[in-house]
């Protein structure tokens, strides 16, 4: 009996280990798609210096993103009593549902190319890639209110979690966002002669189009009753 306690314990865990990291990814890959200053860099890095320069420096935003991940994980530790009430935590998921929503709106209709820098054909060492994709990302902090509109539907609250477990969800935040550089240099490089300004844009609203959907019907089974992100 013992061992089919410890055996069903175990099977627990993992499942749990596993629910924190595809929380942890799509977290990353959301916070990470959008065709911001850092994603047209990317881009524009991937088309004149080649792919591995424009990986970095979106390795680069991802460490950035991290540490805005951790702040807003360890701030919404200071509210977990409030958190922790049912009712509370249905409003501030429908609020964060609806706060991606708006975001999903502003990132379709957003021209990324008006903010974007220009890059020169000069290969660079790669370090300095990876810098400048850090502090780009850095310089926003704004994209705090994005990891709260994230952290708050999903449940995301680890800092309630054992240390093990907290390293686990931030390093998936990590890798959903590396996921998703790697992904997007991909798809440039591989239709870097038929790629250009307009190719970005269409990127952006499929982005923004996917994010308004997929936060709507969040709202929508989150108001229901349908599905909690518990």
């Amino acid at each position: 009996m013992d061992e089919i306690n410890e055996l069903f314990q175990q099977i627990v865990s993992q499942i749990s280990i596993l629910e924190i990291v595809i929380k942890g990814m799509i977290i990353g890959i959301v916070a990470s798609a959008p065709m911001g200053p850092v994603g047209v860099l990317c881009v524009q890095r991937t088309l004149n210096k080649g792919r591995i320069y424009g990986l970095v420096t979106g390795t680069g935003a991802a460490a950035s993103d991290i540490l805005y991940a951790l702040l807003t994980g360890y701030g919404l530790s200071f509210i977990y009593e409030l958190i922790s009430n049912e009712s509370a935590l249905y409003w501030l998921q429908l609020i964060g549902a609806s706060i991606m929503f708006i975001f999903g709106v502003h990132t379709f209709r957003t021209n990324p190319l008006k903010k974007s820098r220009k890059v020169s054909h000069n290969k660079s060492n790669l370090l300095n890639n990876g810098i400048t994709g850090f502090f780009i990302t850095l310089s926003n902090p704004t994209i705090i209110l994005l990891f709260l509109a994230l952290f708050t539907p999903f449940n995301f609250m680890l800092p309630e979690l054992s240390l093990f477990m907290q390293f686990i969800g931030y390093l998936s935040i990590f890798g959903g966002a590396l996921l998703w550089w790697f992904f997007i240099t991909g798809v440039v490089n591989k239709l870097r002669n038929r790629f250009d300004d307009r190719g970005i844009q269409i990127i952006n609203r499929i982005i923004g189009g996917a994010v308004m959907v997929g936060s709507f019907i969040g709202a929508v089974l989150i108001a229901t009753g349908t599905w909690s992100l518990h």
